[in-house]
């Protein structure tokens, strides 16, 4: 097994926009692999003519930084670290961990011979308020855990693909569970990555004061990956239950879970009206052996993790991704590319004695006049199949592609 996977994908971004005039933020869910991912671009740095004192890492969760209390100290700390006639190239991890921290990574940033890379593990460093603070003056390198062609690449054995991707579903995707031998030894890793997670990245910054309504949300949630969601139907389902909690509360909490990286939101695209809706959307989880840690085998929906699967490996690909209606009948992802559109469904299997389920899945695809490659993936280990234009494709050996 290997110790160290290759993120092709994500080094050859950082190689197209090294020394570009853009702050990199590299952004993802805790312990996804970003300070690994700076590790292997440091060495391509210095594989490719430069010397170790041109670049300067810092990781602000370390005990050495801990007296780093605002960014005038993180800037004069790396300014004085500067190679003067040469290019230095600055890495900064958990940089949301110094107050106003934007303040010393735009100084640097400004510096002519700087190339800045950063990393975070909330949203704090993205989107809006990013914008904000940086002035547009990034780009924004999304970060998600090993995908399964990745978590694959660690054996040398490539046989019995269903019970690696069993464990890949089980285990979880982090990158260190791979150096990890038992199951009680990756139930102990996942619980300290969901803790950082919810405790460092979403208690504290939200200051939320009731963590147990926010682990029953949590569970509610993870229990209910790919099914349609709103506010009002999450809190009327929770208070029905006995857990009565008010629909702004539920809005604060799935907003703090979106914006740590631990759930992604697919909002709803009218395929016919060619419009984005406002109402329902669909979450998914970032890792699924988050699930199994916080929920267990039991009531496992192997289609709807499935479904989970595939959403991520949109992502990965580039896709801009949204949960499709057509008419009253829905199409699991529209994937919005460079190259246009493609329409998938997922099912992990569509055999049955009679073909309803086959008929079922085929339908909403079915309904969709435009040209656009339409795919059906599931488990099921048929030759490459074609149902009037539409692709059916084994998803693993998709997913390896």
């Amino acid at each position: 097994m290997q110790e160290t996977i290759e993120r092709p994908e994500y080094i050859n971004q950082l190689i197209n926009f090294r020394e570009k005039q853009l702050i990199k933020v590299v952004t993802g869910i805790r312990r996804c692999g970003k300070s690994t991912l700076f590790d292997l671009y440091c060495s391509y740095l210095m594989q490719n003519g430069v010397s170790e004192n041109q670049i300067i890492r810092l990781n602000l969760e370390g005990p050495d930084y801990h007296d780093i209390k605002d960014y005038m100290q993180l800037y004069q700390l790396i300014k004085q670290q500067l190679a003067p006639d040469h290019m230095n190239y600055i890495f900064i991890d958990e940089v949301q961990n110094v107050p106003e921290f934007q303040k010393a990574v735009v100084g640097l940033f400004i510096i002519k011979n700087c190339d800045v890379y950063i990393t975070g593990s909330n949203a704090f460093l993205l989107s809006g308020e990013l914008a904000t603070l940086l002035s547009g003056r990034y780009v924004e390198i999304k970060m998600l855990p090993l995908s399964f062609k990745e978590y694959l690449s660690a054996f040398d054995d490539k046989t019995d693909l269903i019970i690696k991707y069993q464990n890949y579903i089980q285990n979880g995707s982090f990158p260190y569970i791979l150096n990890l031998n038992s199951r009680q030894e990756i139930r102990s890793y996942l619980e300290g990555v969901y803790t950082s997670v919810v405790l460092k990245d979403i208690v504290a910054r939200c200051r939320i004061s009731d963590v147990n309504m926010l682990d029953n949300v949590i569970r509610y949630m993870f229990n209910n990956i790919g099914n349609l969601c709103s506010y009002t139907k999450i809190s009327n389902t929770m208070t029905s239950a006995g857990r009565k909690i008010s629909v702004h509360t539920i809005e604060t909490y799935l907003t703090a879970l979106v914006d740590s990286f631990i759930l992604y939101k697919a909002n709803r695209y009218d395929v016919k009206g060619k419009q984005h809706l406002a109402t329902g959307a669909k979450y998914y989880l970032s890792d699924i052996g988050l699930r199994y840690y916080l929920l267990g085998t039991k009531r496992a929906d192997v289609g709807h993790i499935l479904e989970n699967i595939v959403y991520l490996e949109l992502l990965r690909r580039g896709f801009e991704v949204h949960v499709g209606k057509v008419n009253q009948a829905e199409v699991d992802f529209i994937a919005f590319g460079s190259q246009g559109e493609e329409y998938y469904q997922v099912a992990y299997t569509v055999i049955d004695a009679g073909g309803s389920t086959l008929e079922r899945e085929l339908s909403p695809l079915d309904a969709i006049r435009d040209h656009n490659p339409k795919y059906l993936l599931t488990m099921d280990f048929t030759p490459l199949t074609s149902h009037n234009g539409i692709k059916q494709i084994n998803v693993l050996d998709w997913l390896l592609r």
